[in-house]
């Protein structure tokens, strides 16, 4: 008998595909850049340096996903955000690296490394050496 917990194969798969499409750093830039707004793929090009077909192949997975939408004025096609969610788990996961961040930069300001000069070298010289606190 399965638990009753047990969440079913293909909707785990669903969320695994979600946060794929979310794990490419490119995607990233470019979602960022729409934040804003909606942009034409030349100003992603231009404001990623990368290439046109790369851009478009980022944004390819991203219209599949549903996390952007386009539309086409002549010759040029315009994306933008419609699926906001991925700029809420990115806020999530920016305020855990900066609460790691500052936990961390605690601990490097409880340790201390203070010089004092104890003893001197082969030829005499002093020689400051380290000392620890804690």
């Amino acid at each position: 008998m399965p638990a009753t917990n047990e969440v079913p194969s293909e909707i785990v798969q669903q969320v695994a595909d979600y946060f794929s499409v979310l794990s490419e750093p490119m995607r990233l830039r470019i979602l960022n850049l729409l934040r804003d707004g909606e942009q034409c793929v030349q100003d992603l090009v231009e404001s990623t340096s990368t290439s046109q077909a790369n851009v478009s192949k980022h944004l390819k997975v991203m219209l599949q996903a549903g996390i952007v939408s386009r539309r086409t004025q002549g010759t040029l096609a315009y994306y933008s955000v419609s699926d906001d969610l991925g700029f809420q788990l990115c806020n999530l996961v920016c305020d855990r690296l900066a609460s790691r961040i500052e936990q961390q930069a605690l601990y490097f300001r409880e340790f201390s490394v203070t010089t004092t000069p104890l003893a001197c070298d082969r030829d005499d010289a002093p020689v400051e050496l380290l000392e620890v606190q804690e």
